[in-house]
């Protein structure tokens, strides 16, 4: 074997494997992301699972999304309507409510859904007592467009400028119940985007289709003798 072919073959097998150790450090990367996301999840669940406590002095996203709370307070009426849409009532609206606190605090309430027909529909205001979680929803992204101000009209939930729509601090609670039919109390679960498990079978099996590829073109070169 000439020299020149060897180093060939050499560089062949450097690129080959080294890119075989490359995809399967990123899927292995993965499967440590998906141990830590099922992780989260389960800790976000326990959270939701507890007994209601009074609401933090300051929470935040990273120490209390889903943690149980119970606020008393009074809702003063204002509102604002997110579109959307829940089973079995087809097109209709959430409820996000403004809502003063007992201890002094102006917060807001997702109070729940109502039908396209009872957006204008008055609700129950006054002294209440919520129990609910505390939630910051991921659902702005390019394609959500700005809010109608002046039809009060929302796409998603966006805490920090709907709390400035408000007057209110940047805390939602999600209710679990209110005091009449409408608005109907949304069921909160965990939901956080896990797609670790497809990155890293793909990531595997890169390498595979990676690992073979190299395989043959390395048998091909040696049966035309050119290695």
């Amino acid at each position: 074997m000439r020299r020149s072919n060897r180093a060939r073959l050499a560089f062949l097998l450097i690129f080959g494997l080294g890119g075989v150790a490359i995809l399967c450090w990123l899927g292995t990367w993965q499967v440590q992301r998906l141990n830590w996301k099922l992780g989260l999840i389960e800790a976000l669940e326990t959270r939701l699972d507890a007994a209601p406590v009074p609401l933090p002095e300051a929470p935040t996203e990273a120490e209390d999304e889903y943690l149980r709370v119970t606020v008393p307070g009074v809702y003063d009426g204002s509102e604002l309507h997110v579109l959307t849409s829940a089973k079995p009532w087809g097109p209709g609206y959430r409820v996000i409510a403004g809502f003063d606190a007992a201890d002094g605090r102006r917060i807001m309430v997702d109070r729940g859904f109502v039908e396209e027909s009872r957006r204008n529909e008055t609700r129950p205001g006054g002294p209440a007592e919520v129990t609910g979680a505390l939630l910051w929803p991921q659902e702005v992204d390019g394609f959500v467009p700005d809010p109608d101000l002046a039809e009060n009209l929302w796409f998603a939930r966006d805490v920090p400028p709907m709390a400035e729509a408000l007057g209110a601090a940047p805390i939602l609670v999600v209710a679990e119940a209110n005091e009449a039919d409408w608005p109907k109390a949304q069921p909160l679960t965990v939901n956080l985007r896990n797609d670790h498990l497809n990155y890293a079978i793909t990531w595997f099996g890169l390498a595979l289709v990676w690992a073979g590829m190299t395989g043959a073109l390395a048998l091909r070169l040696k049966r035309r003798g050119e290695v």
